[in-house]
């Protein structure tokens, strides 16, 4: 198995084989909650315009949640926040996420053969499945802060997958830990709370908390329909 690490939105667009966009802080970590949570569809865009456009057509039951800038941008129902997912009342609904780097990453991967989203919270469960695929090529895309600066955790991320698929299981505490201090030290400044609270850091470094895989399949109408594939057997 050849496993490459990628960074960023040219990562994803030059990604080959089985691709991970990897998103800790927060895309993926909130698609793996809104599911935990009861939503019973999810669709990944690259742009608030596009997740109006879809709002619109889907009419019932739909939330658009995500960020730009971290923020939660007018008009959508929720923001990229994990901690937000556990309070919003979400089961039974269609979520349209969008977001700075881990969706437009998705988007992109273009090159793909198979693509799938991941953060530190199924970390474990996607180097599962990916084991079982046997794919000859994997690609892992570390999609950094806001898509233009290498990030800590998406790079643990990817070596801790890459590690695993490698049949080496890594003690990555510590680093998880390190963490706080280092890029996830903005989830604990006063000037963030509002749309980036403590509560994001712990649940998103959560370390293999679902055993399922976000599988992303991008459709003609512009945007990815994520599947959530549950490991357990």
């Amino acid at each position: 198995m050849d496993i490459t690490i990628k960074e960023f939105i040219k990562g994803a667009q030059e990604a080959q084989g089985v691709t991970v966009i990897i998103d800790v802080f927060r895309a993926f970590s909130t698609a793996c909650y809104a599911f935990d949570g009861g939503i019973s569809r999810l669709m990944d865009v690259a742009t608030p315009a596009e997740a109006f456009a879809l709002k619109d057509k889907l009419k019932a039951n739909v939330i658009i949640a995500g960020e730009q800038d971290e923020k939660r941008p007018a008009g959508f129902d929720l923001g990229n926040s994990p901690t937000e997912m556990l309070t919003g009342s979400l089961a039974g609904k269609t979520m349209i996420h969008c977001t700075t780097a881990g969706t437009r990453g998705i988007m992109n991967a273009t090159k793909a053969s198979e693509i799938i989203g991941a953060g530190l919270v199924n970390a474990g469960a996607v180097a599962s499945y990916i084991s079982m695929l046997r794919p000859e090529k994997v690609t892992l895309v570390a999609m950094g802060y806001r898509a233009t600066e290498s990030a800590e955790e998406d790079l643990l991320c990817a070596r801790y997958i890459r590690d695993l698929l490698q049949g080496r299981e890594t003690e990555i505490t510590k680093e998880t830990e390190a963490l706080r201090t280092g890029s996830g030290s903005r989830f604990f400044k006063q000037e963030n709370l509002e749309f980036s609270p403590p509560t994001d850091f712990f649940l998103c470094t959560d370390l293999n908390r679902f055993n399922f895989v976000l599988k992303a399949v991008i459709t003609n109408a512009g945007y990815a329909e994520i599947l959530r594939l549950d490991m357990d057997h």
